[in-house]
């Protein structure tokens, strides 16, 4: 991300975020951080799940309480689907190079979901062979709200029921749309022989966060919603996909009718995969969305093209926004009738594909010099 994106919008944001802080930290989060830190110590494994997009914005600062070596953490980079696959594989090095155990995951993707279960019942046994005393064993999620905890917590009760041939009724973690709202810390079996509990705890954000850029990232990937105005998320996350190259791979595919970038999928390398083609049978494409979904990104790629300027000049990157959400107006056939902010209406149907991946896969933080 160049310094004119970083600066657009940022200071607005920031700034709204800072005010609300009364509004994002409840009393509910306050007394969920004191029940969730008196029982990290007692837990085997703890599961801090991420954001794969923003790995380290996503942190959860309540573990900064407790010395690394005490706890046996594994970082969960979730929203996978979401995220640059390359950058992906740049952070799991990182993370290995500062001897933290991570694994990137999509909590909606069944083989996925199977894969790390396998991978955690594997790092049990590895326990249990250590001399590990104890019938069961205890794994606790955590994280900030809407990393998809509890999305990723019933996948892994669903399957690890399944594989165990259990029967009854299948107890779930509430999942809530809006992020802050699991309510208590929930015990869900994942596995048998050994037996593996986990228990699913509510998302919770620090009283306050002092950096405006993390803010911001927190704002556009949905763990802080309502907060700031749609109209300043949608030109910092213009910001960010003018400066980035993503859009350069639509380039090769926009004479083709019938490709992935008119059914709306990201053209990044995984679209010949079996894992790929499973979700799209189990989730079938709109085909209005897919319209709308081609007509925006061809309405974003013109608007670039047309630029006479240097999208890291800031200047030129505040017209280049002010001309695609003009241009954005008509792809996303938003009336242009007086008394309609069509602004908000623009700005909430551009955040809604940016955050469904259809506007293509990024990573918004850097990896650490």
């Amino acid at each position: 991300m160049g310094m004119a994106s970083r600066s657009i919008g940022l200071t607005e944001i920031g700034e709204a975020l800072k005010k609300a802080k009364s509004r994002w930290y409840s009393l509910h989060m306050a007394a969920a951080s004191h029940a969730i830190a008196q029982r990290i110590p007692l837990a085997d494994f703890i599961l801090e799940v991420r954001d794969a997009r923003i790995p380290l914005s996503s942190h959860y600062q309540l573990l900064s309480n407790f010395p690394p070596s005490s706890l046996r953490r594994i970082i969960v980079m979730n929203k996978t689907d979401l995220a640059n696959r390359s950058q992906l594989k740049e952070w799991t090095k990182y993370f290995e190079q500062q001897n933290c155990i991570s694994y990137g995951v999509n909590s909606h993707n069944k083989e996925n979901v199977k894969e790390f279960l396998n991978f955690l019942q594997a790092q049990v046994r590895e326990l249990k062979r250590t001399g590990h005393s104890g019938h069961a064993t205890t794994m606790m999620i955590i994280g900030i709200p809407n990393v998809g905890k509890s999305a990723l917590a019933n996948s892994l009760h669903q399957l690890g029921r399944i594989s165990a041939a259990e029967k009854g009724k299948l107890k779930h973690a509430t999942v809530t749309p809006h992020p802050g709202e699991t309510k208590n810390i929930s015990s869900l079996k994942i596995g048998s022989h050994p037996n593996i509990y986990l228990l699913d705890t509510p998302g919770i954000l620090p009283p306050q966060i002092l950096d405006s850029e993390v803010c911001s990232k927190l704002a556009l990937t949905g763990a802080i919603e309502n907060l700031v105005g749609e109209k300043e998320l949608a030109r910092y996350f213009l910001a960010i996909f003018n400066t980035s190259d993503g859009y350069k791979k639509w380039e090769r595919l926009s004479t083709h009718g019938n490709d992935k970038s008119f059914t709306g999928q990201d053209v990044e390398g995984s679209s010949g995969s079996k894992l790929d083609m499973k979700q799209r049978r189990q989730y079938p494409s709109d085909h209005t969305q897919d319209f709308m979904v081609n007509r925006v990104r061809q309405t974003l790629l013109e608007s670039i093209s047309c630029l006479d300027g240097n999208v890291q000049n800031e200047k030129d990157l505040e017209e280049l926004i002010e001309a695609q959400f003009t241009a954005l107006r008509e792809a996303f056939l938003v009336s242009s009738e007086p008394g309609i902010d069509s602004q908000t209406k623009i700005s909430a149907k551009l955040l809604n594909l940016y955050r469904t991946g259809r506007l293509g896969h990024y990573t918004l933080d850097p990896l650490p010099l």
